[in-house]
């Protein structure tokens, strides 16, 4: 059980980690890294279920997680539209409004 929830979390990570290092479009990564932290939540919450199953440390830590994510989410996606308005391309190549 314990080996088959760990590949069920390495998998997803796996997508994501490729998927935001090839990924051109600004929405495309930031889809890809919310699935790592996707997968990354998976790993937690096995732990704690395999080895104490009267606690919920690992939820609670999957909880933070999460609301960490919905933040990054809200803040990336308000981000995309701004720099598409301005350049008519979310590509990340094309990204240095930053730079001075």
């Amino acid at each position: 059980m314990l080996e088959h929830a760990l590949i069920s979390g390495a998998y997803p990570s796996r997508v994501g980690f490729s998927g935001s290092i090839t990924s051109r479009n600004m929405v495309r990564a930031l889809m890809c890294l919310e699935l790592i932290l996707n997968a990354v939540n998976i790993n937690p919450v096995t732990f704690s279920n395999y080895f104490d199953n009267q606690q919920i440390k690992g939820e609670i830590f999957s909880i933070s997680i999460i609301a960490i994510a919905a933040a990054e989410a809200a803040i990336g996606l308000s981000i995309v539209p701004v720099i598409y308005r301005n350049r008519k391309s979310t590509r990340i190549d094309q990204f240095d409004l930053l730079k001075w």
